[in-house]
């Protein structure tokens, strides 16, 4: 599908008229925090491909990282931050975020976000510790951090008479200069977007476009993340000519409850961070049960990073042939009472009770789930991509932050620091004049027949990932699982090029060109380091970088290059 160039299409506005907005792809923190930064000055409208309030931001359960405590400094944080990327986080990327963290965390306050409160804390905030950290610095709202700052920040959007929100609308792709068949450096003017209730690709065109749209979760077969994390805002980035970087850093975070009705409850890590114990099942006849196991794997036990305690689940499991291991913690209530659990850990407690688990009295059945995507679209500490025009933040990003495993609880503060320096950039830039931008075409499609297609392919693909690229790789594994992603990927390219589009189609589009950018970024990395680790290169070579993808120069053949 290629946009209209006939004299009856319908106008549309110019990206550089002083109404066009900036539009924002994705209603999470990072979006949220780019559009009320934007707002008191020029307008913004926010895209959000379901409802509002379902993004990953909202299923945040820890905190969010604050240099605060008489106890830390920023070079604490650095190094943590450093520690648990494994040797290739950018310093100066973290050193800024961290320096940035403490006006951070203020800003939120003041937005009115219901943290935990301690009389004797910083800023009066309760501090928790998490996996990785040397100290107590991580702000938090109870266990449901995310949907409290979510929340808040949704709420003020709504109020903002300079922010348009709208529901169940998805980005299709970035409108660029290809586009527009003009000869010029490319830059983006706007995006197509599906408006789902219309059954409709509107043409909007943007002063700026900001890419929010989280990780890329999806692609796996279990992970914590809503149905949302269809990795778009990478793939949309990558097909408009944006490099990416560290794909195949795909964060699996070591609890997720275990349960044929819940497949997608994650157990926040500050469980363990306040001493719950991660235990072995009754490995047969005789054994009870309980036994603890992370000695065998890391000094640090329940606190290692989630990397090492991902891999020694999984370790676990395969050695005793498990489903599942137990997190314990009644720990917890024997040193702290079971008061002090139920006020930190509601809705964990909520939830699992609500399964016939009794988190007091009970261990909780965990197994290890794709959870953060520690790479992304490569931008600078402004959000910009190398496309001219074209923002990212988030989750959708590769800033350097990360490296080869995210620290606990960074990933909110990466998005309020940079939503903020996104914001100021934009605003300084000047805007583009292109004149109108030509309409959606469908003139060459038909309504699709069937959609048995989509779901098969969608199926198959999680499957093959999870099997193929998961928790432990070899090349043999990755070789196979890019043989029948690009399979996939062809089959679902003509689909596309044949039917009108729908979310489901372009999901499952975004999704397969993010599964191979992940497996072409894993067969480039010839060792195992953080969340990489490979049979065929159990070594950590002694100097490492990052894994960068370049796509090569595009031609006006859209349907060509998409079929690359």
């Amino acid at each position: 599908m290629t946009p209209m160039s006939t004299a009856a299409a319908p106008p549309t506005a110019d990206p550089g008229s002083p109404q066009a907005p900036v539009v924002v792809v994705g209603a999470g923190l990072g979006g949220l925090a780019v559009a009320l930064h934007l707002a008191a000055q020029m307008p913004v409208v926010v895209l959000a491909k379901r409802e509002l309030d379902e993004s990953a931001t909202a299923w945040a359960q820890g905190g969010i990282v604050g240099v605060l405590g008489s106890d830390d400094s920023i070079a604490s944080h650095v190094r943590d931050t450093q520690d648990a990327g494994a040797g290739i986080v950018d310093e100066h990327t973290a050193r800024f975020i961290a320096e940035n963290s403490a006006a951070a965390v203020r800003w939120l306050v003041e937005a009115g976000v219901p943290f935990s409160e301690d009389a004797d804390g910083p800023l009066g905030l309760h501090l928790t510790r998490e996996g990785g950290h040397a100290v107590r610095r991580i702000a938090h709202a109870a266990d449901a951090t995310g949907k409290a700052i979510h929340d808040t920040l949704l709420q003020r959007a709504r109020a903002h008479p300079n922010i348009t929100l709208r529901e169940r609308w998805m980005a299709v792709d970035v409108i660029t200069s290809r586009h527009l068949r003009r000869s010029e450096p490319t830059r983006c003017y706007g995006v197509y977007a599906l408006d789902m209730d219309h059954r409709r690709v509107e043409t909007l065109a943007a002063r700026a476009v900001v890419l929010a749209t989280g990780g890329v979760g999806k692609v796996y077969r279990y992970t914590s993340n809503p149905d949302t994390a269809t990795g778009d805002g990478i793939a949309m980035a990558w097909r408009a000519g944006c490099r990416v970087g560290n794909m195949e850093f795909i964060q699996f975070h070591p609890t997720c409850l275990y349960h044929p009705q819940e497949r997608s409850l994650l157990i926040t890590e500050a469980l363990r961070g306040e001493g719950a114990h991660l235990t072995l099942p009754s490995t047969g006849p005789g054994d009870p049960g309980g036994t603890r196991f992370m000695a065998a794997h890391d000094a640090r036990l329940e606190l290692a990073p989630r990397d090492i305690v991902a891999r020694a689940i999984d370790f676990e499991m395969k050695k005793h042939g498990l489903d599942h291991v137990w997190l314990d913690a009644r720990p917890i209530v024997a040193e702290k009472g079971e008061a002090f659990l139920r006020e930190h850990f509601p809705t964990i407690h909520a939830r699992c009770l609500k399964l016939g688990i009794d988190i007091v009295t009970q261990p909780i059945p965990v197994v290890p789930a794709a959870h953060y995507t520690c790479g992304g679209v490569v931008t600078d500490l402004d959000g910009r991509t190398d496309l001219p025009g074209l923002y990212a933040v988030g989750e959708t990003t590769y800033t350097g932050l990360h490296g080869a495993n995210r620290l606990a609880s960074n990933s909110l503060l990466e998005c309020v620091v940079l939503g903020r320096t996104c914001a100021e950039r934009i605003l300084a830039d000047p805007a583009p004049a292109a004149g109108p931008l030509p309409a959606w075409d469908e003139s060459q499609v038909e309504d699709a027949d069937e959609q048995v297609v989509i779901a098969h392919n969608w199926d198959e693909l999680r499957l093959l990932m999870w099997n193929y690229v998961g928790i432990v790789r070899t090349t043999k594994r990755l070789e196979r699982a890019l043989h029948r992603i690009k399979l996939l990927r062809s089959e679902t390219l003509e689909y596309y090029a044949h039917f009108r589009v729908n979310r489901d189609l372009l999901e499952l589009r975004n999704l397969v060109m993010c599964a191979e950018l992940i497996v072409q970024s894993a067969l480039r990395r010839h060792e195992s380091r953080g969340l990489h680790y490979s049979r065929d290169f159990p070594a950590t070579l002694p100097v490492s970088f990052p894994t960068v993808l370049t796509r090569r120069a595009r031609s006006r053949n859209a349907a060509a290059d998409d079929a690359e």
